[in-house]
């Protein structure tokens, strides 16, 4: 039977366009992760959706005078759309506040609350909030700015440091001031919240992590367990904002308050994954095959911003609530900058021109989705922050893409002897049948490396195989022997066309849209492949027309403007 998989790429929030450092970090390596998954034969659901509540996107409504709910569906469709195009094989798209899934979203949002809250681990707390006069409002984390109080070199928001990726509290900021013009200073009043009390959960979340040792990245545990021995507080999962969902609390206090956004927003991988089982014809229920069995491994892939969530406070409201199991894994990217004329920077969402192909929405008006596939996952910051360069980006383009795999492909597949059909291969020799042999262990080899999240090193693999069939077709030059011994000329050309195919398979979870080429080109179906070493074509097998696989690109055609 197949292996039942779930994997979750983070829930953008829908208040701006995607950039290249999201595609990077949650969701270009879950997709490849997925389409390997399923070429491999396993049952797999692949979650996402925007994250719709919370203060982010009330601000963006109040920015530009709308509503919320116009300002999430805009850009959900909109990042729905930029998804599509990079050929993001999610199973459902969701939102957690569009009409189609806000329902049975609330509902189980607040369920989750609940049973946490009749289980006792909720405290209710009045406590001190920082409160904006101007505007006659309390003013949750998102709504203050300051200078953090722990690193206290970085202006970051009340919530998180966004340098450090550490929780701080708002009221710890350093000279604070409201994110809403005039941006006063705020003063200080009194409120209501409900904490929860992630102190309870250190020595489970320790040694549930100290237990994916050797298996998550470093970078995940180290900076999970660190959080730990600092000790973990109280974290307040209600605010005193409009825009969210309603705390179901029968109390005075709970009385205009909605829950935290991000204590709803990793619930939306569960309630989307509801909506999905009866968009399919079954019951809602039918979600908890994948999320109570423990059979079936959940992947979540974020952002390095994103570790504290999902590695602490997620599994710590998993572990109180206590009806669905805790991730199998964290995958977390760090983040990629944006180099212009040599200069690093931060993507930002103000300062980067509108036709800049940073943005999905501008790239994919131009060029190939999978180029730029290609690229992020070549330069993937799995361990360290990387940037993308619109000048790197070409050159790999014209000589890695290009140059190996593209010119490989058509100096064979253009050989006027073939006449349309796949040769003799009668007259293989051991070289030849070596080759097939490392096309099968290059396969082997890029599926570990897919399965222990090394995304870079099974694409350098994918590329050393196609610079090997290039060295293999210059070493048996079929075009010298095409007179005086065709057999042998053939029986070379078969095996380069043997070795197309095993790049078909390689290429596919990285590039779907250059495997889908390459297999129109073999003259096979137009389908996935399976996640093995091909049989060779059959001798006489009609092969597709030859096309051009990647497109060249000329010396600063990424240029902003351009």
């Amino acid at each position: 039977m197949p292996k039942r998989h779930l994997v979750t790429s983070a829930l953008p929030y829908s208040n701006n366009r995607l950039h290249v450092g999201h595609v990077a970090g949650a969701y270009l390596p879950a997709d490849i992760y997925v389409r390997y998954l399923r070429a491999r034969g396993d049952e797999v659901l692949f979650i996402c959706g925007s994250d719709d509540n919370g203060v982010a996107i009330e601000i963006s409504a109040l920015q530009t005078a709308q509503t919320p709910q116009e300002v999430c569906t805009f850009y959900n469709q909109r990042q729905k759309a930029d998804f599509a195009g990079l050929g993001m094989a999610f199973d459902i798209y969701g939102g957690t506040h569009q009409p189609q899934y806000v329902k049975l979203h609330n509902r189980m949002s607040q369920e989750f609350f609940r049973r946490i809250h009749d289980k006792g681990h909720f405290v209710k707390r009045r406590t001190r909030q920082l409160y904006d006069g101007h505007h006659q409002r309390f003013l949750p984390d998102r709504y203050v700015r300051g200078t953090c109080p722990l690193c206290r070199d970085h202006e970051t928001y009340g919530d998180q440091c966004e340098k450090t990726g550490a929780v701080i509290d708002a009221l710890a900021l350093i000279k604070p001031r409201s994110t809403l013009p005039p941006y006063a200073a705020p003063e200080v009043r009194e409120t209501a919240h409900w904490y929860l009390r992630l102190n309870e959960f250190e020595r489970p979340l320790r040694e549930w992590l100290e237990s994916k040792q050797g298996s998550w990245r470093p970078s995940v545990l180290n900076f999970a367990l660190g959080q730990i021995r600092q000790g973990l507080p109280e974290r307040a999962m209600t605010r005193d904002i409009s825009w969210g969902i309603p705390v179901p609390l029968d109390d005075p206090d709970a009385a205009g308050k909605v829950l935290y956004v991000w204590f709803d927003a990793p619930i939306g991988y569960v309630s989307f994954t509801a909506a999905l089982c009866v968009q399919r014809g079954g019951d809602e229920q039918d979600y908890r095959q994948w999320w109570c069995d423990p059979a079936t491994p959940i992947t979540h892939f974020i952002g390095e911003d994103n570790t504290v969530f999902h590695a602490l406070i997620w599994p710590a409201m998993l572990m109180a609530e206590g009806q669905h199991q805790l991730p199998s894994a964290v995958v977390a990217n760090q983040f990629v900058n944006f180099r212009v004329g040599g200069e690093l920077r931060k993507i930002s969402k103000s300062e980067t021109p509108q036709d800049s192909p940073v943005w999905i929405e501008e790239y994919l008006k131009h060029f190939d989705p999978d180029a730029l596939r290609y690229y992020l996952t070549a330069i993937a910051p799995e361990t360290a922050r990387t940037a993308f360069d619109t000048d790197d980006f070409v050159a790999r383009n014209n000589n890695e893409l290009v140059a190996a795999l593209g010119n490989f492909v058509n100096r064979v597949l253009t050989f006027k002897s073939l006449e349309g059909r796949v040769p003799s291969r009668s007259a293989q020799t051991d070289f030849d049948r070596q080759h097939v042999a490392r096309g099968a262990e290059a396969i082997e080899k890029v599926g570990r490396h897919i399965e222990a999240h090394r995304y870079k090193a099974a694409l350098d693999e994918v590329m050393a195989f196609a610079r090997l069939c290039n060295e293999h077709v210059g070493i048996r030059e079929p075009w010298k022997t095409r007179k005086d011994n065709p057999p042998d000329s053939f029986a070379a050309l078969a095996t380069c066309i043997h070795g197309i195919h095993h790049l078909a398979v390689l290429v596919h979870p990285f590039m779907p849209g250059v495997a889908q080429r390459l297999r129109a080109m073999l003259g096979l179906p137009d389908e996935p492949p399976r996640w093995q070493a091909p049989a060779p074509l059959a001798e006489g097998h009609p092969l597709g027309p030859p096309a051009i696989l990647i497109p060249k690109l000329e010396p600063g055609a990424l240029t902003a403007g351009a």
